[in-house]
Order: structure tokens, then C-alpha cells, then sequence
């Protein structure tokens, strides 16, 4: 599934090609894929057409394009396999095309889902919880302090400037569960899933068992900063695509997978030490750790 690297990626592609263009047409493709829209297929065309794409937002996983004259936002979420392609000129048929916008200028916005778990939705914003800024944004009132209903509970990400972090600390802490599942709680701090939990749990030295309630402010920073470090640097090179599911705005790749440190290398030496990856089963998905940089957590006597 696309982390906060892949979708930043994509809003920030979609903030330097669509904004300022004007929805001329929508064309459903497939219902399934605007089910989250409260009005259905017709009334998400009909809050689409005719409005401006104003600016490029996104908060963890989630990204939505603010809209001129309203109160209303296009929201996606790409799920496992969505991309969102702009088109300039041939407007080819993808065998996946769920969504086109066509713009007043011939172009295209194409919303594509080989696997159909993403969707489209145009919700009314909320305001923020903690007044500032729904999200990272670029274009015309960016940072305005609203966020889309549906994400109202998602918590900010840590490339967000607004984030307050003692507070996140304390809340990691406040916690009784195994530090990789409080990484993956969008609720608690949101983008990051089970690469970047697993890569910047690697970079903190450790284990993704170890109880959040034992853990000192000092680790829990160090698990933050890791899972920061680690999506900072997979931005810089488009973030992570394993196949031809996750692309940009203009369907290139990212490279980031041949920067990992444990995820995906079961059994392969560890970039710091040597000593063979290992996997667990966590979560109906996997845990790649090494157990000499990332000790298991001992049992607690009774």
C-alpha cells in the first residue's frame, strides 16, 4: 500500500500539473470506485463539474484537491494499487480506469485501480482539531485549518511542521501495546505503514515487540526519528515501488526499494552487522528485523 513518500509524491505532482484547470466532464467508469461519496456516482459528477482545482493537500495517506467556491474537497485514497495519471493530448484507456476528470483544456486526470480498494469522494471539510493547517499544501489557501470529514480522525504525520511532538511522545507512551502497532495507528501518528515502520525501527535499533509503556521518551524519539529519516529519504527518490502498481502522477517509479535496510530481505546479511534478516508474521503481513541491532524484548518477571 502507498506510504506518505508514494502519496506525497503524487500530491505533489498533482499540485505542479492540475492545479488552476477547471472540471469540464466526469466519467464513472466504476460506481464501486466512488462508494464512499454520500450521493452517489451522480451527485459526485455533479459537485466535480464546473470547479476549479485550487490546491494539493495531504495528511498521512490521505490527499485531496480543495475546490473553488465551496466548502467541499475531491478526496482520494489510493489503497493498494490506485494512481492518479494526468493525461495532455492522447487520452489512451488504461484497462483499469475507474475515474476521469477531463479538464476544460483537453487534459485529463485519470483515477486507475487495478485492485479496486482505493476510491474517490467529494466530502465537506471540517475545521482541525488543533487549528492549524488541515495538511502539507501547495496552492491557493493551502493552509487553510480544514481537513475533509472523513479524515478528521487522522492524526498529523511527522513531516508535518505542525505535529507537536512531546505531545505524540507522551501519547506512545500512554500506550500498552508493541511499539510497530503504535507506528501503524493512523489515529495516533499518521503515513506510516509496514516498510517505513520496519525500516525506521531498524535505523532506532529496535525490536518491533518492545512495549510502548517500557520504552523511555529517548526511544520512542528514536522510533519517530527513524520512521522520519527513513520516508524523508524515500521522498527524495519517489518513494518505494515494488511492481508496476504504485507510480507518479506521470507513471514513472520510485527507487527507493534498493535502499532498504530489512524489509523484504529475509535472510540476506544486515547492512550494519551481518547477521541474516529475519521475518515474522505480524499482523496478517510481515516484520523484518535484525536480532543483533534489534534485540527481542525479554518477558517481564512475575
Amino acid at each position: 500500500m502507498p506510504e506518505l513518500p508514494e502519496v506525497e509524491t503524487v500530491r505533489d505532482g498533482l499540485a505542479r500539473h492540475v492545479l488552476g484547470r477547471t472540471v469540464a466532464h466526469v466519467d464513472v467508469r466504476r460506481d464501486y470506485s466512488v462508494r464512499r461519496h454520500t450521493g452517489g456516482p451522480l451527485d459526485f459528477t455533479g459537485r466535480l463539474t464546473g470547479r476549479r482545482l485550487d490546491a494539493a493537500v495531504r495528511r498521512g495517506k490521505f490527499l485531496w484537491l480543495l475546490l473553488d467556491e465551496g466548502d467541499d474537497a475531491l478526496l482520494a485514497h489510493l489503497g493498494m494499487s490506485g494512481q492518479l495519471l494526468v493525461r495532455d493530448g492522447d487520452l489512451p484507456d488504461h484497462p483499469h480506469l475507474r475515474v476521469r476528470l477531463r479538464f476544460d483544456d483537453g487534459g485529463a486526470l485519470d483515477f486507475v485501480d487495478q485492485r479496486t480498494f482505493g476510491h474517490l469522494a467529494v466530502p465537506e471539510l471540517v475545521p482541525t482539531a488543533d487549528g492549524g493547517p488541515g495538511g502539507t499544501g501547495t496552492g491557493v489557501d493551502a493552509d487553510r485549518p480544514a481537513v475533509p470529514a472523513p479524515v478528521a480522525h487522522i492524526a498529523r504525520d511527522l513531516l508535518d511542521p505542525h505535529v507537536d511532538r512531546a505531545r505524540l511522545v507522551d501519547a506512545f507512551r500512554a500506550r500498552r501495546t508493541g511499539i510497530k502497532r503504535a507506528l501503524l495507528d493512523q489515529t495516533l501518528v499518521s503515513g506510516i505503514g509496514n516498510i517505513y515502520a520496519d525500516e525506521g525501527l531498524w535505523r532506532a535499533r529496535l525490536h518491533y515487540a518492545r512495549p510502548t509503556e517500557r520504552l523511555t521518551r529517548a526511544e520512542v524519539n528514536r522510533a519517530l526519528d527513524g520512521a522520519a529519516e527513513v520516508m524523508t529519504a524515500a521522498l527524495g527518490q519517489g518513494g518505494t515501488s515494488f511492481d508496476a502498481l504504485y507510480v507518479n502522477v506521470n507513471g514513472a517509479s520510485g527507487y527507493f526499494d534498493r535502499s532498504l535496510a530489512v524489509y523484504g530481505r529475509e535472510g540476506e546479511p544486515c547492512r550494519r552487522c551481518g547477521t541474516p534478516i529475519r521475518r515474522d508474521s505480524f499482523m496478517n503481513r510481515s516484520s523484518f528485523w535484525c536480532p543483533v541491532c534489534q534485540p527481542r524484548p525479554r518477558r517481564p518477571h512475575r
